[in-house]
């Protein structure tokens, strides 16, 4: 069984982690040729000071400071 995790940034609402979640295993599904039911879906959230783009957090990077 496939099985897809994805790490986002916290703070996104359940309402959007559900449409993500809902559009990966249908496309899992039809590729693999798999029913629906044997793709699994775990999110990770990361907090923004614990992720970094280039060096930076993304909490540095949303709030505009300079490196």
């Amino acid at each position: 069984m496939p099985f897809v995790q994805i790490q986002i940034l916290k703070g996104h609402s359940q309402a959007r982690k559900d449409k993500i979640a809902e559009r990966v295993v249908d496309a899992v599904a039809e590729v693999a040729e798999l029913p629906r039911d044997a793709v699994w879906v775990v999110f990770e959230d990361v907090d923004a000071e614990d992720w970094y783009v280039g060096g930076r957090t993304v909490r540095a990077i949303k709030s505009g400071e300079k490196t």
